[in-house]
């Protein structure tokens, strides 16, 4: 019965995710998050976009914003790609036409003002408004109109996004030129009757930083644009190139950019670059290391003496001058401040810092409004200056505080109270590539959406929502958590802990059809998911345990399984869409596992060579060839598009030694090469061992089995020499259940060793298996337990298995929350399932275990009693509140609370604290504590808020035989049902 239970439950589960997809999966997909407005055929009162041969005519006011008047120009291309039919534009009303779509701003479209003046639009939802829209269907709205859509935005890049909005909405995907997205065509598009309103967003600027983008970006610029006029090897970033990014932050609802910056000069290397920004509506910025809009590559082709201000202040004043001078007439967010010359040196210093702004802000006042309160304004607390902010440093409070977080995806600070009250607000700059310590990141997508929602859901939460800007690496690559990040910024009440599956479920399909967005969404999630536990970057041949729980073998075939199913759905693409899946699936998919598959061959090698195997120099063979087929997977990328996207894959990511990233691919671990003798010679190698027999002068035990897991174990039987042999492999009991009896070995063969528990004795029984073969032979001892029969508690519980508990997080069996303050469970992130977050309103007080703290009750099956260890693995969430660190308490049955300490109040996240170089390379933290549990039998673990923002991935109770690995024991025997 208690198995049966387990099956169910299993069954169960997979039955409703498949219906889930089974139900997403027939839905259309739409604009990500909002109410679908088009269909393809009419219906009531719906308006005609496209019928027959008939395509209703855009009009646009000639006198509107010039980014309103080209964006209306990509509709009528967006239109072409979806129906073939290409419609006209008309800029005056002598052109109007039975069916139009009238497009306009408020105050700068004479005929959308006419329309709110005739009340035949209601437009004051949006009037005054930041970046809001809406559209419309309107009946006769202008005389010789007899149907109109009519998209009104509150400014420019409110119409702008109501453009885009429907571009979406009838299948054009925003990345239809950067990931060669084709859409779905239609012979017949209409609009549904009524009225869709968006705006104004949750985060006022929204965008995205082009940094560490040498070689791969780099590099594809040269090939494309060529190189600067006049400069040496400089890279031609110019206005071909940012106004495809323009075009595409405005499809993604964002509107702030900061440009590429390690060799490029944005508003030198193109004038036209910063006034096509303008012209387009893309808020131009200069990151936290570039201040005033001048960028430090125009300072060192001046050449014009040291950067330091208090060495070199006339010059430095000068340039910043004239740097507001040239950009003053466009829409920016001036950067304040100074740090060390080209991000690196000795700091500037809290006072001359404090001095610097003072001029900054008197040159603003000077050149653009003497009222500096009116021009946006940033200070950047990157690294070290976040230290003279902590220190007392201050800036007037219309300056907004740019708080970035640990360059690792980990807020290190949000507002408090009296923060929170100044004008110039708060924003977050964050992470998706780094190029730094302890260990750069800057290959593949390593950024799980579930770690972005639940940090920059705090920020929101917070207060932190005037500035959002995300560091995109060398771009390609992050488009699926770029999105995620600009679509959370425009309403971060629509995506959820509860519903961050939808999203990629939605995205899946808006990009690749409604048939296999269910499997793609899992494919992206998952790869994600694993490269966001341990960074391909980190990794190395002892990363994952080759002996305990099944590792590492576990981590590659859930790796090779991603790669099977991806590769049967590209087959299955029409060939119009495989270049895009190959770019936004396979290739990441492809790349990671084999990545992870050379690093645990490495690893066999050098343990099997220990052992005596032959198939050491295998596994070194092996890895070689996945060295080999990580480059092959470059080149073949390279020729993706016709060619298009070369140079995005060049980045270096094999062969790390340092912080620093080396200058190509190399193995960088010595591959072993065994001598093996010509003779057969047996050896054997168990589970939860690194020994060999014979020849170990240990007994060879197989790790515990017992009723309630069901274990599998292995034992290797392999070659020491070049001749096969046969062997026999023989059980002392007919309980003890043995994949092969006998065999070949030319090089190893893998046993599986169970138990039919119908024939397992009462309590604990030992018995062996004997392995024979080239004249040798091997006993390996095996031990399964059967308890004679406790009475089963009801609800969910766990059972100890080889002296160990192992729990997933939101696998409780009872959740207590305190009015508004709770445990809320996030989809999908951690190491391995989903977490628990600790939540509660703003500025709550630490909460007391047993009197106010809300609490996760975990209970469990224990046949070990006396001392105990639990570990949990939390998140690496920061001590984001001044004055406090991060804590829970853990507690077993009415024991009382231990109070455990996660991140200590003064806890500073930099180089050189190893804790927080730890926590960010295994991107979790551990933490432990001790407990005394009287008796075997049932006991409940607790786990006790206090401070918000905790996230509990895993639970894992050491009774006595918890082995290391990096991903800890997989999950327990656990009975019930399962928590909702």
């Amino acid at each position: 019965m208690l198995f049966a239970l387990k099956i169910h439950r299993v069954g169960l589960k997979a039955l409703l995710l498949w219906a889930y997809f089974l139900v997403a999966s027939s839905a259309q997909s739409w604009a990500l998050g909002q109410p679908p407005y088009v269909e393809s055929t009419a219906s009531a009162g719906s308006f005609p976009l496209v019928q027959g041969n008939n395509t209703a005519t855009l009009y646009v006011d000639s006198t509107d914003w010039p980014g309103v008047v080209r964006a209306v120009g990509d509709l009528q291309a967006d239109l072409n790609r979806v129906t073939s039919h290409t419609p006209a534009i008309a800029h005056d009303e002598k052109s109007l036409a039975p069916q139009m779509v009238i497009i306009g701003t408020i105050g700068k479209s004479p005929v959308i003002d006419q329309l709110i003046r005739n009340k035949k639009i209601a437009a004051t939802a949006i009037t005054d408004k930041w970046e809001s829209f809406f559209l419309q269907t309107v009946a006769n709205p202008l005389p010789g109109v007899a149907s109109a859509l009519v998209i009104a935005g509150s400014d420019k890049r409110g119409t702008i996004y109501g453009i885009y909005d429907l571009s979406e909405q009838i299948g054009v995907s925003p990345w239809y030129w950067w990931d060669d997205s084709t859409p779905a065509h239609h012979d017949a598009l209409f609009i549904k009757a009524g009225k869709y309103q968006q705006g104004e967003p949750s985060v006022k600027y929204r965008g995205i930083f082009f940094n560490d983008e040498s070689p791969d970006l780099t590099n594809w610029i040269k090939e494309k644009f060529g190189l600067v006029a006049g400069l040496n090897n400089v890279a031609n970033y110019n206005h071909e190139f940012y106004t495809k990014v323009f075009e595409l932050l405005l499809r993604l609802k964002a509107n702030y950019l900061w440009p590429a910056m390690w060799n490029n000069a944005f508003n030198e290397d193109d004038p036209e670059n910063p006034r096509l920004a303008d012209e387009y509506g893309i808020v131009m910025g200069t990151s936290h290391q570039e201040p005033m809009l001048r960028a430090q590559k125009e300072w060192d082709r001046l050449r014009q003496g040291n950067w330091n201000y208090g060495q070199n202040p006339a010059a430095l004043e000068k340039f910043w001058d004239e740097g507001v001078k040239r950009n003053k007439d466009y829409e920016s967010i001036y950067t304040l401040g100074l740090r060390a010359e080209n991000d690196s040196g000795a700091p500037v210093g809290a006072a001359v810092t404090e001095q610097i702004v003072a001029v900054q802000r008197k040159i603003l006042a000077q050149e653009i409004n003497p009222d500096v309160t009116k021009i946006p304004q940033l200070w950047c607390l990157y690294k070290e200056v976040q230290g003279y902010y902590d220190n007392g440093l201050r800036v007037p409070d219309d300056v907004t505080l740019l708080w970035a977080e640990d360059n690792w995806g980990d807020v290190r600070r949000l507002p408090t109270a009296a923060e929170r009250q100044r004008s110039g607000g708060a924003g977050i700059y964050y992470h998706f590539d780094y190029h730094g310590g302890p260990r750069s990141y800057q290959w593949v997508n390593t950024s799980p959406i579930a770690k972005i929602w639940d940090q920059m859901s705090l920020a929101k939460q917070y207060g932190a929502d005037r500035i959002w800007i995300v560091n995109v690496g060398h771009f390609k690559g992050y488009e699926f958590p770029m999105e995620f990040f600009l679509n959370l910024a425009w309403d971060s009440s629509k995506w959820t802990n509860a519903n961050l599956n939808e999203y990629t479920q939605q995205w899946a399909a808006r990009e690749f059809g409604d048939q296999y967005a269910g499997d793609i969404a899992q494919l992206i999630e998952k790869y994600t998911r694993y490269n966001g536990r341990r960074k391909p970057e980190l990794l190395e041949p002892s990363t994952y345990s080759l002996v305990d729980y099944q590792e590492a073998d576990t981590v590659v075939n859930d790796y090779q399984a991603l790669i099977s199913q991806a590769e049967d759905i590209y087959a299955k693409l029409p060939q119009n869409k495989r270049d895009e899946f190959f770019q936004l699936v396979l290739l990441p998919v492809k790349a990671s596992t084999q990545v992870n598959e050379m690093y645990v061959a490495a690893a066999k090698n050098a343990l099997y060579a220990t052992q005596g195997r032959v198939s050491a120099n295998a596994f070194a063979d092996q890895c070689r060839a996945l060295f080999k087929a990580d480059a092959d997977l470059k080149e073949t990328f390279n020729q993706v598009a016709g060619g298009k996207w070369a140079h995005f894959m060049d980045q270096p990511h094999i062969g790390y030694t340092t912080w620093q990233d080396p200058p190509q691919n190399r193995l960088n671990f010595p591959l072993v090469q065994v001598a093996p003798s010509a003779e057969a010679a047996l050896g054997v190698a168990i589970e939860g061992s690194a020994l060999a027999w014979p020849g170990a002068t240990a007994e060879a035990v197989l790790p515990q089995f017992d009723l309630f897991n069901q274990q599998r174990h292995y034992v290797d039987v392999f070659n020491k020499g070049l001749t096969a042999f046969d062997f026999s492999a023989t059980a002392s009991d007919p309980w003890i259940v043995l994949s092969a009896t006998q065999g070949k070995i030319d090089q190893e063969q893998r046993l599986w060793v169970s138990i039919d528990w119908s024939k397992a004795p009462k309590d604990l029984a030992t018995g062996s298996v004997k392995i024979t073969g080239a004249n040798g032979t091997v006993t390996v001892k095996v031990e399964a337990f059967k308890p004679a029969g406790p009475t089963f508690n009801s609800g969910l519980f766990f059972v100890e298995g080889e002296g160990v508990v192992s729990i997933e997080a939101e696998h409780y069996s009872k959740k207590v929350a305190v009015g508004p303050a709770q445990w809320e469970r996030i989809e999908g992130y951690g190491h391995t399932l989903s977490a628990m977050r600790a939540t509660a309103p703003v500025d709550a007080p630490s909460a007391t275990p047993e009197q106010n703290a809300p609490c996760l009750e975990y209970q469990m099956l224990l046949f070990n009693s006396g001392q105990v260890t639990t570990y949990l693995t939390v998140a690496p969430t920061l001590n984001f509140v001044p004055g406090r660190g991060l804590q829970v308490a853990v507690s077993f049955d009415d024991q009382t609370p231990q109070i455990l300490t996660l991140v200590p109040a003064n806890f500073t996240a930099q180089n050189g604290n190893r804790d927080w170089e730890e926590s960010v390379k295994d991107n979790a933290r551990y933490i432990t504590s001790t407990h005394t549990i009287t008796g075997t039998g049932y006991h409940t673990l607790k786990v006790w808020m206090i401070d918000p923002a905790v996230v509990l991935e895993k639970i894992v109770v050491d009774a006595g035989g918890l082995k290391r690995s990096y991903l800890g024991p997989p999950e327990s025997f656990m009975s019930g049902p399962l928590p909702r």
